[in-house]
């Protein structure tokens, strides 16, 4: 059996989610660097959302893994990895699993330079969730919103939607339907 030919999915969309991804980057990185000069101190929200300079994170999100900078940084490293392979092989057509991944490497990228650069990751932003309070970052966002954006695609949106809400994943999934069936011999089943 000949083996199918592996083809990128890198076009315009993918080059113009790069330069994005690098904006990301670099607007995390500048504002852990005022934040860390100007000593920024102040509310967005009352009682929701507030700043606080100085507090720094050796784990990973909650502080879990704390002072396993090492393992972080390798695990950070593999995860990168596959999600840049992701990226260049996901076709152009799933534009927003693209912009989602793209604000995920963003993200990662932000935070191990931190973990490269200072040994832990500078959060100065504070999220009260109700049950909670998180320090954070932007990168800590970038990775949040992509994973969210990520999860919703593939549940409603895409053409492998486990849950086709969109007129796009309709067609692609009934189209795949149709094809499988007259690969199977119009039955579903598999020809005897």
């Amino acid at each position: 059996m000949k083996m199918p030919k592996i083809k990128h999915g890198f076009g315009k969309v993918s080059l113009i989610l790069v330069f994005v991804c690098i904006a990301l980057i670099a607007v995390d990185i500048v504002l852990k660097y005022l934040e860390e000069a100007q000593g920024w101190n102040f509310t967005v929200i009352p009682g929701f959302i507030w700043v606080e300079s100085g507090h720094r994170n050796s784990g990973a999100a909650f502080s879990m893994l704390s002072g396993n900078t090492v393992f972080l940084t390798v695990f950070s490293i593999a995860l990168l990895a596959i999600m840049l392979t992701a990226f260049i092989f996901v076709p152009d057509r799933f534009v927003l699993l693209k912009v989602a991944m793209s604000m995920i490497i963003a993200g990662a990228i932000g935070n191990l330079y931190d973990r490269a650069v200072f040994g832990e990751v500078r959060d100065f932003v504070w999220v009260n969730m109700g049950f909670s309070t998180a320090c954070c970052n932007f990168a800590d966002f970038f990775i949040v919103f992509g994973v969210i954006i990520a999860v919703i695609d593939f549940l409603f949106l895409n053409e492998w939607a486990v849950i086709p809400l969109t007129k796009r994943a309709k067609q692609a999934q009934a189209k795949q339907k149709n094809k499988d069936e007259d690969e199977n011999g119009g039955d579903g089943e598999s020809g005897d």
